[in-house]
C-alpha cells in the first residue's frame, strides 16, 4: 500500500473569492526602447477576499491574463486556507501546466500570489514587510526612464529632475539609433552631473561587436551599469560582455524571467554580474523570494524590475537585494490608481509600518474609467 501525504490542517479562514479587473493607461507621451514602442500600460488588479479582509494584488500584463484568473486559477485558489499561501502558489503552478508556465499564466499567477500574501499580512495586522521578514527598513532605488522617444531636453529634465530629489541613480533607454546613443549619454551625464550614477538600458538592442563597441564609449561618460547590452537569451553574449566591459560596469539581465530554472541558467553561464527579477512576471512574492536565495547561493547582487509598491516590501526581506526599478510609467499607473503608495524618500522606499499588508487600496472611482 502506498501512503499520500495528508493535505495541512487549515490554520486561518478559506479564501471566499477573487476580484479581478484590468485597467489600460495610456501614457503621458510616446514611449520606445532599443526594441519596442508603446503607447500604453495595463495592469490586472486583483483583490483576495476571506474573513473581513481584503488583500490586493496586481501585474503589469496583458488583460488575457485577467480572463486566465478567472477561467483557470479562481476556482484552484477559493476554498483554500488564505494563511497557507506557497501550498495555493505550487497548485496555481500545478493548474497552468498544460496552459503553459511562461509569460500570461505566470503573470496571471502573481497578481494572485501578491494578493493573497498581501491578505495574509492584513489578517495578521502586519505590514507585508514584517511579515516577510525585514533584513533592511527601506530599498533603495533608481530613477528608470530616459525613452528613446524623448527628445534631449526631456531626457535631460527627467534625469535631472530624480537626482535633485536625492536619487542617486538614474536609467535611460538605448539601441534605438546606435549612432546617437554616444551623444544622448554624454547628454545625461550633463545633465546629473558627476555625483549620481548613470546606467543604460539597451533592451537586447545591439549585437555582440556593437555592444562591446558601446560599452567603451560609455565608460566615458562614467556608465556604471549596461542593461541587456544583447538579447537576454544569449547567455554567452551576456557572458562576453561580462568579462570585456570596462572595469566598473555591471552587467544586468534576467527581467523576462518567469521560473526559478531561467534565473538558475542565467547564474550557472556568469551571464551577469547584476540579476534582475520582476515579481509580476515571476509568478509572484513567492517566487521572488527563492530568486533571492539563489543569488545568495550565488554570491551575487539581486535588482528588482519595477513595480516599486510591491518591490518595497518585498525587497526589504531579500538580503541580497541592492536596489528597485523606479519606473515612470508603473509610478505614474500606481499613484493613479491606489491610495498608499509609497513616495521616496532621500533615493529609498521605507514600508510605512503603520499600514498592514502593501498598504494600499485600490481607488475603484478612479480606476473605472480604464477598465479594459
Amino acid at each position: 500500500m502506498t501512503a499520500t501525504a495528508a493535505s495541512p490542517a487549515a490554520t486561518g479562514p478559506a479564501v471566499r473569492r477573487l476580484e479581478v479587473g484590468a485597467y489600460t493607461i495610456a501614457t503621458d507621451a510616446p514611449e520606445s526602447d532599443g526594441t519596442f514602442s508603446w503607447d500604453a500600460t495595463t495592469v490586472v488588479v486583483v483583490e483576495a477576499l476571506a474573513g473581513d479582509q481584503r488583500g490586493l494584488g496586481y501585474a503589469y500584463a496583458d488583460a488575457a491574463a485577467a480572463r486566465l484568473i478567472e477561467g483557470m486559477l479562481a476556482g484552484v485558489v477559493e476554498g483554500r486556507d488564505a494563511m497557507a499561501v506557497p501550498g495555493t502558489w505550487s497548485a496555481m503552478v500545478q493548474a497552468v501546466r498544460n496552459a503553459g508556465r511562461a509569460g500570461i499564466a505566470s503573470s496571471a499567477i502573481a497578481a494572485v500570489d501578491i494578493a493573497l500574501w498581501d491578505l495574509k499580512a492584513r489578517l495578521l495586522g502586519l505590514p507585508l514587510a514584517v511579515l516577510l521578514g525585514q533584513v533592511r527598513d527601506g530599498v533603495a532605488i533608481y530613477g528608470s526612464g530616459g525613452f528613446t522617444s524623448y527628445d534631449e531636453r526631456r531626457l535631460q529634465e527627467q534625469l535631472a529632475g530624480w537626482a535633485e530629489v536625492g536619487i542617486a541613480m538614474v536609467k535611460m533607454k538605448v539601441g534605438r539609433d546606435p549612432q546617437r546613443d554616444p551623444g544622448r549619454v554624454a547628454a545625461a551625464r550633463e545633465a546629473i552631473g558627476d555625483g549620481v550614477e548613470l546606467f543604460v538600458d539597451a533592451n537586447g538592442a545591439y549585437d555582440r561587436k556593437q555592444a562591446l563597441a558601446c560599452a567603451e564609449r560609455f565608460a566615458q561618460a562614467g556608465v556604471t551599469w549596461f542593461e541587456e547590452p544583447v538579447s537576454s537569451d544569449d547567455l554567452a553574449g551576456l557572458r562576453l560582455l561580462r568579462d570585456r566591459a570596462p572595469a566598473g560596469m555591471a552587467i544586468a539581465a534576467g527581467e523576462y524571467g518567469y521560473a526559478l530554472e531561467y534565473f538558475r541558467r542565467m547564474l550557472e553561464a556568469g551571464a551577469v554580474d547584476v540579476l534582475q527579477a520582476d515579481v509580476t512576471r515571476c509568478a509572484g512574492i513567492t517566487e521572488l523570494l527563492r530568486v533571492g536565495a539563489l543569488c545568495a547561493a550565488h554570491e551575487l547582487p539581486l535588482s528588482a524590475h519595477t513595480a516599486p509598491s510591491v518591490h518595497a516590501h518585498a525587497g526589504c526581506a531579500i538580503e541580497p537585494l541592492a536596489h528597485v526599478e523606479y519606473f515612470h510609467d508603473h509610478v505614474r499607473v500606481e499613484r493613479m490608481l491606489f491610495d498608499g503608495v509609497l513616495e521616496p524618500d532621500g533615493g529609498r522606499l521605507v514600508p510605512d509600518l503603520s499600514r498592514p499588508g502593501l498598504g494600499l487600496e485600490l481607488r475603484r472611482a478612479d480606476a473605472a474609467p480604464h477598465a479594459v
